[in-house]
């Protein structure tokens, strides 16, 4: 074989060597990324008072002696431990006891999501999910925020269209508008409890039939509500968005007609 024929074919042996080695480490990561702890949703936004779920999983279908801590940064003492088939609560902090879940079912399956009941501004941090098991583990961050936010209701007296939030933070802006969002002009007032939650009440003068929107957000949640008005009777449909912070950008929609007390509510 010539020097020249030589150069080829170690250099395409050299190639080969390369590309299969490129493959393998392409198939390793692909399939240690089964077993990573991940989360829908790393940045959620949690509405003071209520329950929230802090999602954490494995990309598993089953896991066997499985344990998962869960942390928040700066603070002293874990907010939830579970090891050896139970809940571990001996060094929880204070600020969780009695207010944190996991659900035994579900760690079967490798998930891990932490239920965290009355959400307070106390709450807002960073989070890490640990899970470790026979197959696999890892950590993931969570960055939960807190807000409080509540779709208006409207009433209409003497031509006057009156949208009433009763809680949000941090404090709002409202917006009116009509149909070809043009901004129209209302009269906003606000009102804030001893922790600063605010309640909403604004007014605009009306037509006895047209739609408008009401917009109420602040720098983490808008609820934009469409208030359809058909002599003394109101119709609304209301939905929540959040900011884009949120990996997980969720909707709630509901509607409401204020003609007497009827109320549906669907969640999406």
């Amino acid at each position: 074989m010539s020097v020249l024929g030589k150069i080829i074919f170690y250099s395409m042996i050299a190639l080969i060597i390369t590309f299969l080695a490129i493959i393998i480490l392409f198939l390793s990561f692909a399939f240690s990324s089964l077993s990573a702890v991940l989360s829908s949703n790393t940045a959620p936004i949690a509405n003071l008072g209520q329950d929230t779920l802090l999602s954490c999983y494995l990309l598993t279908q089953t896991v066997t002696k499985v344990s998962v801590t869960w942390e928040k940064k700066g603070l002293s003492g874990v907010v939830y431990k579970y090891n050896n088939g139970a809940a571990s609560l001996q060094d929880q902090s204070s600020q969780f006891k009695g207010r944190t879940q996991l659900f035994s079912e579900a760690l079967a399956t490798g998930n891990a999501s932490l239920l965290l009941r009355n959400v307070k501004q106390s709450d807002e941090g960073e989070y890490t999910c640990s899970i470790s098991s026979t197959k696999s583990g890892g950590t993931v961050n969570i960055h939960l925020r807190t807000a409080a936010f509540t779709a208006p209701t409207f009433t209409l007296s003497n031509s006057v269209l009156t949208a009433h939030a009763s809680r949000w933070f941090p404090k709002p802006n409202v917006t009116w508008l009509n149909l070809d969002e043009e901004v129209l002009r209302g009269n906003t007032t606000f009102s804030a409890s001893p922790n600063k939650i605010y309640s909403v009440t604004s007014t605009l003068p009306v037509n006895i039939t047209d739609t408008y929107i009401c917009r109420i957000e602040n720098n983490l949640v808008s609820s934009v509500s469409t208030a359809t008005v058909t002599g003394s009777a109101v119709s609304e449909d209301s939905y929540f968005t959040f900011s884009a912070a949120s990996s997980l950008l969720v909707s709630v929609h509901l509607s409401i007609t204020t003609t007497g007390v009827l109320c549906i509510y669907n969640l999406t």
